[in-house]
């Protein structure tokens, strides 16, 4: 039976959802018209059923609002009273879509997004043209913007299976497109690309060629969007701005638990950085290290990163030794490894991926040193002329 239906502050929505064996609490004014006309069909009665139904979204309701309250008020703790993680945590993200499906077609998946809103995200960015997105547009797609962020100068970042196959910076989106679509034009076939500025029709010609899972800038000119509407089953996400990368925390689910950490940031200060080769790196090696030791954060470790002209000539990435990287990215960059510059994100434990990349033709190298074989790495460096430099910070990806 039915007592009453009413929708009132948090307190008053608990104690009805409590009660729901005697009481329908409707918080969602698009429950309204069902629950009017089951009772008009039942002789004013709403069947236990919907009432179970309603309470549950009644107490949903009040957790997201208290999670959003408990959020912010955690975040105005001073960090010596309140601590960097609370001991308790409280989250709350609203159900954005469904999902064509998640890692496997067999897989179900959705889509959401937190409540407390951080600026411009993926996960609330409209999605301008093309099909449903699928679980891993999204997590490449989140891996190319976090990466292209990285940069101030127009940029492109190529994404295939979460790990950069190109990166480019240049004077504009057309010329860094090439630029990193050179490094790997197999692997980008199929991949997802993201712009840290806006689309104009010029870069959208020079990728009309090339088979794209997913492109995402802050803005599509209307000429582009005319321009990339002949590319079937493109999808196009506008974020609508740049903002700033690895905002809040870094959430990763395990069974039964959730680890929580800082995101990986890194000022790129070289004061902190140093030459500990004789050689030192001019200055158009040191703009390739630099922009090598960016890309490095963002490729699953174990990282190698080859750089020549402010882009990616060879990537070797996720491989369990980091000479089978180092040889991967040799590999994949050819005679266009010769002048290059090369990150690693963890030090060597062995020379053995320094002599691959030395003779592959690097001639200069960036790594957080700290392994007990630095002077083993550093010699292959000296016999060679080669330029090395210590970052004092590892970059892990797993």
């Amino acid at each position: 039976a039915i007592e009453n239906i009413d929708i009132g502050g948090p307190t008053m929505v608990r104690a009805a959802a409590k009660n729901h064996a005697h009481v329908a609490i409707v918080v969602n004014p698009a429950r309204y018209k069902a629950v009017v006309e089951e009772m008009k069909a039942n002789g004013g009665v709403v069947s236990d059923e919907t009432c179970r139904d309603l309470a549950t979204e009644a107490f949903t309701h009040t957790a997201e609002y208290d999670s959003m309250i408990s959020a912010y008020l955690t975040g105005k703790q001073p960090k010596a009273e309140q601590g960097e993680f609370p001991d308790t945590l409280s989250l709350a993200f609203k159900k954005v879509s469904g999902l064509r499906y998640g890692e496997n077609p067999h897989q179900g998946a959705a889509l959401y997004a937190e409540m407390a809103p951080l600026g411009p995200s993926l996960a609330t960015a409209p999605q301008i043209a093309g099909p449903a997105l699928s679980f891993n547009n999204i997590l490449d797609g989140e891996a190319a913007w976090q990466c292209v962020l990285e940069f101030d100068e127009p940029a492109c970042v190529i994404i295939k299976h979460s790990n950069p196959c190109g990166a480019a910076v240049a004077t504009d989106g057309a010329e860094a497109y090439k630029k990193a679509f050179d490094c790997d034009p197999v692997s980008a076939y199929g991949s997802v690309i993201a712009f840290n500025e806006a689309i104009d029709a010029s870069c959208a010609e020079v990728m009309l060629d090339n088979f794209i899972e997913l492109l995402l800038a802050p803005r599509f000119e209307p000429e582009a969007l005319d321009i990339l509407s002949k590319k079937k089953d493109l999808r196009i996400i506008e974020i609508g701005g740049t903002g700033e990368p690895f905002s809040g925390k870094d959430y990763r689910r395990v069974h039964g638990g959730l680890l929580v950490q800082e995101y990986d940031t890194d000022p790129n200060d070289r004061g902190d950085w140093k030459v500990v080769s004789t050689a030192s790196p001019n200055d158009e090696q040191w703009d390739d290290l630099v922009f090598a030791w960016k890309i490095a954060r963002h490729v699953k470790s174990n990282a190698i990163v080859l750089a020549k002209g402010r882009a990616t000539v060879g990537v070797g990435a996720g491989q369990m030794s980091r000479v089978d990287s180092a040889s991967i990215a040799v590999e994949k960059a050819g005679k266009k490894a010769s002048g290059c510059s090369v990150a690693s994100d963890a030090f060597f434990p062995f020379p053995d991926a320094v002599e691959k990349v030395v003779e592959a033709g690097a001639k200069a190298i960036i790594e957080p040193g700290g392994s007990k074989r630095d002077e083993e790495a550093l010699a292959v460096c000296e016999k060679s002329g080669v330029a090395m430099v210590f970052t004092g910070r590892r970059h892990f990806r797993h």
